[in-house]
């Protein structure tokens, strides 16, 4: 990579921070990238919480999403949305709902959280299996009615794999009876514990049965009052690209590229400062919050300048001459990392499957590398293209007993 954005380019852009500022949780998911559990070591205290708001609110962020782990968890963490609030930017949560009683979901609201967002990932038993827990479901539908209650803005996302892609329209049903306003969609990628389940996620061919669904329930949305949010490696550029982007609203919304490190930031509980949450972070960690200010970690570290400055050669493999290179960029940056092992060529992209097929060709991903078994880590995917093969429709592998924990 050559070529530096000049100083006076440097301008923060920043608007959107995730910010995991606990690791404990009170689930075990099957398809968590952090391999959440426990809370780490060194979390940061109260009042260095406290100075991270105030670094944030003097960038110009916009919105912070707290999430986990388990954001409720942590003892602070209404003293943390007030502080977001107070210093007039959007605070908002990601859960998994299994302990979001109505005292807690009324505590965020009187701190100043603007909305919630509730993880839900199938039907009954399809959403417990992953999430690990026996009720986890059960839990998540009280989670809906609290946030709902209490009068916040309330969302649901959910992961799309082989065991959740048969129950979309069920998610999106139960979502919106229990008053959810938006659906934000993603793909599980092989990262964490489901880098350990590799017959849970979706090859790249089935996204074109994946689009057929999404565009549906996109128009469905629209037309409901329950739009749907594609995820950032939910893409890119086939036929309903702009319905879904424009959350069925609009017609000129598309894919412009990463976001992380350019209008996106992601914090560790650590105080680790990454481009994206999701991104690993061995590699992508671009420094501490206990070592330096925010502003100079976004300024100088190369890691979160990466997506800035990164060119059309960092690109690789079909990405690399893809008619929409040049603005994709090879979309998601976490995806294409954590599955083939390095960012620049994303298998999982509906142009690419539809450029396939029209030439008689299917790409298939195969696990050669297991996962060591640490927060953010991954295993090795090799991705083999094939001739052309008409695919069963997508349904959950029979390998998966729906056992959990009880």
């Amino acid at each position: 990579m050559s070529g530096r954005i000049p100083a006076e380019e440097r301008a923060t852009r920043l608007r959107y921070v995730v910010w995991e500022i606990t690791l404990r949780c009170d689930l075990s998911c099957n398809h968590c990238g952090s391999r959440a559990g426990k809370p780490r070591s060194d979390e940061l205290s109260t009042a260095e919480a406290i100075d991270v708001v105030d670094q944030l609110a003097a960038m110009g962020t916009h919105e912070i999403v707290l999430i986990g782990g388990e954001a409720y968890l942590r003892e602070d963490w209404t003293a943390i949305v007030r502080a977001i609030a107070d210093r007039g930017m959007r605070s908002t949560m990601v859960t998994g709902g299994r302990g979001m009683t109505r005292d807690r979901a009324q505590a965020a609201r009187d701190a100043g959280m603007s909305a919630m967002s509730v993880s839900l990932d199938g039907i009954g038993p399809t959403h417990d299996l992953q999430r690990g827990l026996e009720g986890a479901f059960d839990a998540a539908t009280s989670a809906l009615e609290n946030i709902h209650a209490a009068g916040l803005e309330l969302f649901g996302n959910s992961q799309i794999n082989r065991l959740s892609f048969p129950e979309l329209e069920s998610i999106y049903e139960h979502l919106r009876a229990h008053g959810a306003t938006g659906w934000q969609l993603s793909i599980t990628v092989p990262m964490g514990r489901a880098a350990e389940r590799p017959h849970w996620l979706l090859q790249p061919f089935e996204l074109l049965e994946v689009f057929e669904t999404l565009a549906h329930l996109a128009r469905r949305g629209a037309e409901e009052g329950m739009p749907i949010f594609p995820g950032n490696n939910v893409g890119y550029f086939g036929p309903y690209e702009t319905l879904l982007r424009g959350r069925g609203l609009r017609d000129d919304r598309a894919w412009g590229g990463c976001i992380a490190g350019k209008s996106a930031l992601g914090i560790e509980s650590d105080g680790s400062i990454k481009g994206c949450p999701s991104l690993p972070s061995d590699r992508w960690v671009g420094g501490n919050v206990r070592e330096s200010s925010i502003r100079a970690i976004w300024d100088e570290a190369p890691s979160l300048r990466y997506v800035r400055e990164r060119e059309l050669d960092d690109l690789w493999g079909y990405c690399r001459s893809c008619y929409y290179a040049e603005v994709c960029r090879g979309g998601c940056t976490w995806t294409s990392n954590v599955t083939l092992g390095k960012p620049g060529n994303n298998p999982y992209c509906h142009h690419r499957a539809l450029d396939h097929r029209r030439r008689g060709l299917r790409e298939r991903l195969v696990q050669r590398e297991a996962a060591p078994g640490v927060p953010f880590d991954h295993g090795a995917f090799e991705l083999v293209e094939e001739p052309w093969e008409e695919p069963a429709r997508i349904a959950p592998p029979k390998s998966a007993r729906l056992r959990v924990l009880r």
